[in-house]
């Protein structure tokens, strides 16, 4: 059974978790593949301008599945702990480096409560939303574990040490508003004004240049890498191609001409 269900709007690709029985839990290496392979593929797919990731109502994401868990199996089994290691990195740990490979924007759209590895898929994405009904647990330590899947490296940078720090210690479930309180979503929106309210938001990010959203993508996560002499470096060789292409021309024109603009998607 496929883990995923994908819409398409023009544009934008809404890719739900479909899962709605196990409330979408990640539960194999067939369920991080195929999440994998869907955000490639819609990165490469130039026509594709958004993502918007949500899940199969009533949850986002319940993460891991405890009963594999407790058996020893699933993504975190193994008979050692180098098994268990190597299950991580060629399992869940595909997920975030995925993420951090993305050229195209992605809007989580937190529908239900997003726990441990839905926590963090959230975390991963570049603008989040939530419904009413969002709930958000950094719960690993419930179950005295760690984020192995990379998401206090995503969560940190998403509201801070401080708050990230918060929620990876206590494991504390938090709701919507307190979600927004602290950084972690930007808006709060009736349950069913969702995914409209996601769609409007996508559509804002697509109605601009396609080369130039996605490299302003890339500044941003390099923003919090590169030491500033290398940044302005890598802005300035962006700048410089997108200066030559259709349509920053395209952009300028129509500002002036006072019509809309049409772009091609050409840098």
């Amino acid at each position: 059974m496929s883990y995923l269900a994908i819409e398409d709007r023009g544009p934008i690709a809404i890719v739900r978790l479909d899962r709605a029985q196990s409330r979408n839990a990640i539960s194999s290496f067939e369920d991080c593949a195929e999440l994998v392979d869907c955000l490639v593929r819609l990165d490469a797919d130039r026509a594709k301008r958004v993502i918007i990731l949500t899940g199969a109502d009533p949850a986002f994401c319940a993460g891991g599945d405890l009963k594999q868990m407790r058996a020893g199996t699933g993504l975190g089994g193994g008979r050692t702990a180098l098994e268990v290691q190597d299950n991580y990195r060629r399992g869940v740990q595909r997920i975030p480096l995925a993420f951090q490979s993305l050229d195209i924007p992605v809007i989580a759209a937190v529908n239900g409560p997003a726990v441990g590895v839905g926590c963090d898929l959230a975390a991963m994405c570049d603008l989040r939303i939530a419904s009413e009904r969002a709930t958000f647990a950094e719960s690993f330590v419930k179950v005295g574990l760690v984020p192995g899947d990379g998401g206090a490296w995503f969560l940190a940078r998403a509201i801070g040490v401080a708050a990230a720090a918060r929620l990876a210690l206590t494991g504390e479930t938090i709701g919507a508003e307190r979600a927004r309180a602290i950084g972690l979503v930007s808006d709060v929106v009736p349950h069913d004004d969702l995914i409209p309210a996601a769609v409007a938001l996508a559509s804002t990010i697509a109605a601009n240049p396609p080369a130039a959203v996605r490299r302003t993508k890339r500044l941003l996560r390099e923003a919090l890498a590169l030491p500033l002499p290398a940044f302005l470096d890598l802005t300035s060789g962006m700048q410089a191609a997108l200066h030559h292409g259709d349509d920053h021309k395209e952009a300028v024109a129509a500002i002036l001409e006072k019509r809309a603009p049409v772009f091609t998607g050409s840098d």
